[in-house]
């Protein structure tokens, strides 16, 4: 799975409708150029594939204020809007993501109800687990790494990702089921986009001239 689908989707759903700079400069806002291929290009090839997916509804509003082609807004359709959710929660459950996928899962994690979003963070920790007892099957993290030769420092850094991950997992689930955050039919969100001419103070600056939005 690749992190950009789930972000550009994520990005377009918090505006309702967006054009191609509004994703570039929420998904800049956010980082995303940072930890994940949120990169200018990335961003505008995934908007224009998932319109011919038929997951984006594409709308010509005005001629480019650069002079190049009509500016293009995007929507999610009701196909686009059942995979954005399928994304986020297999982002969620699935234990050996990457760690953008994850990230970005954390990201738009609030657009499920608080419930579903424990269930699914649940059934992650039980993934870790099982991924652990496959690991200890052939390695006895007791004996240290060492018992393997210096391979056996892979299964070791495998277990330790597997406790940190559950660790990690558990305290989100807790810090959830107590009340942490806005979570779908709870009220007004977290506004984690800029508002319509906002600077934005992690914007890289490079030059998109090429792509069209």
């Amino acid at each position: 799975m690749s992190a950009i689908r789930l972000l550009v989707l994520g990005a377009v759903k918090m505006h309702g409708r967006a054009h191609g700079y509004q994703v570039r400069n929420d998904l800049e806002f956010w980082g995303a150029h940072e930890w994940s291929n949120a990169k200018p290009g990335s961003i505008y090839h995934a908007l224009k594939q998932m319109a011919k997916q038929g997951l984006l509804h594409a709308y010509e509003i005005a001629p480019s204020t650069v002079g190049g082609p009509p500016r293009v807004e995007y929507e999610l359709t009701e196909q686009g809007t059942e995979e954005y959710f399928a994304l986020l929660r297999e982002a969620l459950t699935t234990y050996d993501q990457k760690m953008d996928v994850l990230s970005a899962g954390i990201g738009f994690i609030v657009d499920l109800p608080r419930e579903e979003a424990a269930q699914l963070l649940r059934r992650r920790v039980r993934a870790l687990d099982e991924w652990r007892d496959a690991v200890t099957e052939y390695y006895t993290p007791e004996g240290g790494p060492g018992q393997l030769g210096h391979i056996g420092e892979i299964m070791h850094m495998w277990i330790h990702s597997a406790d940190a991950g559950k660790e990690w997992t558990l305290g989100l689930i807790e810090r959830i089921e107590g009340g942490a955050y806005v979570f779908a039919g709870e009220g007004d969100p977290f506004v984690g986009v800029l508002a319509d001419g906002e600077e934005n103070p992690f914007a890289t600056g490079s030059d998109d001239s090429e792509s069209t939005d």
